[in-house]
C-alpha cells in the first residue's frame, strides 16, 4: 500500500507518519510531540504510535472498500486503545487466539464484528471465541471440524469459513509466504482436501458455512497474485454450487498488503488492488453464473506499520575494521524482524541537528547474539556518539507484537501522540514484572 498522505517536506521523511515535522534545530516531532521529549519523559526504547494516522489508514481503507467488510489484524499490534480506534473507525477485527479475543472483546469490542484465525487453535481458544459469540472462526484443518461441532453442540449454532490454499506464491519472504501447499496453513484446492472438508462441514447442521478464506503472505506490493487468488476461490465456489447447491455468501482474500519500510521502496497500491479485485470479482463470478459475494480483507501491517516509531539512546560507537557499529539500548528483543526476515530499516538521528558529513555505519542491539543487528549499512552524521537518540519509522507492526524477554530486558512501553499530546498505552514491562513469573527453586 502506498502512504495514505503525500510525504512530508522535510528530506528523507517519505516514511514516517504525515504529521511528522522536523523544524531547522532537529527537534523531529511526531503529531505534535517532540521525540526527544517523548523519550526523556518515558525512557528508551520506546514505541510512539501517531494515533491520527492509524485512523487515516482505517478510512482509508473503508473509502478504498466501501462494499467490503475490513478487518484489522490484531497480530499486527494489539493493545486496549488500538481495540477502541479500530472500533471506532467501523473495522472489524481478525484475531488469532484467545488472548487477543479476550482482550478486545473486554475493551468493548462487538464479539460479532471478531474472526478467529489459527492453524492449530487450543481448546482455550475455541471455548474463548464460543463464550463471547466470535462472529466467525476459519476453519484451518479437518480436525478442527468435529471439535468445533462438539464443542458448539447439537442446539448450537456458529458461523464458520474454511481457510484454502489457491497454490499462489507471493510475499517478500519465504517464512511470509502462506499461499502455497508446502507450509503450515489452511486445505490444498488442489489436492482436493478444500472440497473434502467443506463436505464435511455441510453435514454438521449446528456449523453455518459462510465462505472462502485465503492469505498469500505478507509484504506482496503486486495486485496480480490477488487476482489470481480470486480466479481461484471463484473456481472453487463454482464446484461447490454444482456438487452441493451451495452459494457462499462472503469471499475473504486476507492481507499481506505491502508498505515501503526506507524511501522509494515499493509499496502495494491499495487504489488498484480495490478497482482490478472487485472486476476480477464480477468479472469471474458473471462467467460462473454466481452472484457475487461480500469481500473481506485483513489488513494489518498497512494500517498500523507506518504509524509507529520506535526511539532509542546511542550507548556506544565502535570502529571494527572498515565497519562503524553504532550500538543502542535496545535491538531484537524489541524488534525481531530483521534477524528473522532480513528487513532492512532507516534509522534517523534525532533530539539535535547535526552538520557532520554522512557516514556508513550499522546499528546493533544490546544482545549477546551475533544477529542482533537493527538496520545495517545505513547513512548517519559522523559524530554521532553515546546519548544520541536515533529513531527508527515504520515500527508499528510486528514490534512489541513480537517482542521477548531475551537477557531477561523488560519490553518497552507505547505511547500514543496526538494534537500536541503524549499518553502511556501500555507501559515498560519492570524487572519486577519479569521476577514476578519466577515462583519456583
Amino acid at each position: 500500500m502506498t502512504t495514505v498522505h503525500e510525504p512530508t517536506t522535510a528530506a528523507g521523511l517519505s516514511v514516517w507518519p504525515a504529521s511528522t515535522t522536523e523544524p531547522p534545530h532537529g527537534e523531529l516531532a511526531v503529531g505534535g510531540v517532540p521525540l526527544a521529549e517523548v523519550a526523556d519523559r518515558f525512557g528508551t526504547p520506546v514505541y510512539v504510535l501517531d494515533e491520527a494516522e492509524v485512523r487515516d489508514r482505517c478510512r482509508t481503507y473503508r473509502d478504498a472498500f466501501p462494499e467490503a467488510e475490513v478487518l484489522y489484524a490484531a497480530k499486527a499490534f494489539l493493545c486496549r486503545a488500538m481495540a477502541h480506534w479500530v472500533d471506532e473507525e467501523g473495522l472489524g477485527l481478525d484475531v488469532c487466539s484467545a488472548g487477543e479475543l479476550e482482550l478486545a472483546v473486554t475493551t468493548g469490542f462487538p464479539p460479532e464484528r471478531i474472526v478467529l484465525h489459527g492453524n492449530a487453535k487450543s481448546p482455550r481458544d475455541l471455548e474463548t471465541a464460543l463464550r463471547l459469540g466470535v462472529g466467525r472462526i476459519v476453519i484451518d484443518s479437518p480436525a478442527e471440524i468435529a471439535r468445533l461441532a462438539a464443542a458448539v453442540g447439537p442446539d448450537g449454532h456458529q458461523k464458520v469459513m474454511v481457510r484454502v490454499v489457491p497454490g499462489i506464491s507471493a510475499g517478500g519472504h519465504e517464512k511470509i509466504r502462506t499461499g502455497t501447499d508446502d507450509q503450515k496453513f489452511g486445505l490444498s484446492i488442489a489436492d482436493g482436501y478444500a472440497q473434502h472438508a467443506i463436505a464435511r462441514i455441510l453435514d454438521q447442521p449446528q456449523l453455518e458455512l459462510t465462505g472462502l478464506h485465503c492469505h498469500l503472505g505478507s509484504q506482496i506490493t503486486s495486485v496480480k497474485p490477488y487476482l489470481a487468488a480470486v480466479r481461484r476461490l471463484v473456481g472453487l465456489m463454482s464446484r461447490l454450487y454444482e456438487q452441493h447447491g451451495l452459494t457462499l455468501p462472503e469471499l475473504d482474500l486476507g492481507g499481506g498488503h505491502g508498505i515501503a519500510y526506507r524511501p522509494g521502496e515499493e509499496a502495494l497500491n491499495l487504489t488498484a488492488l480495490a478497482r482490478r479485485v472487485r472486476a476480477e470479482l464480477t468479472d469471474a463470478c458473471a462467467t460462473a453464473g454466481l452472484p457475487v459475494p461480500r469481500l473481506i480483507i485483513e489488513p494489518g501491517r498497512a494500517i498500523v506499520g507506518p504509524a509507529g516509531i520506535a526511539v532509542y539512546h546511542v550507548l556506544a560507537v565502535k570502529h571494527t575494521g572498515d565497519t562503524v557499529f553504532v550500538a543502542v539500548d535496545g535491538g531484537m528483543s524489541d524488534n525481531p524482524r530483521p534477524a528473522l526476515y532480513g528487513v532492512r530499516y532507516a534509522p534517523r538521528l534525532i533530539g539535535r541537528h547535526s552538520t557532520a558529513a554522512p557516514a556508513r555505519m550499522t546499528v546493533v542491539g544490546r544482545h549477546c547474539e551475533a544477529g542482533d543487528v537493527l538496520a545495517a549499512d545505513v547513512e548517519l552524521p559522523a559524530d554521532i556518539g553515546p546519548g544520541d537518540l536515533l529513531a527508527v519509522p515504520v515500527a508499528g507492526a510486528y514490534h512489541l507484537s513480537m517482542a521477548s524477554n531475551y537477557n531477561l530486558v523488560g519490553r518497552p512501553p507505547v505511547v500514543a501522540v496526538r494534537d500536541g499530546l503524549a499518553r502511556l498505552l501500555v507501559r515498560h514491562e519492570s524487572l519486577a514484572d519479569i521476577r514476578s513469573r519466577d515462583v519456583g527453586l
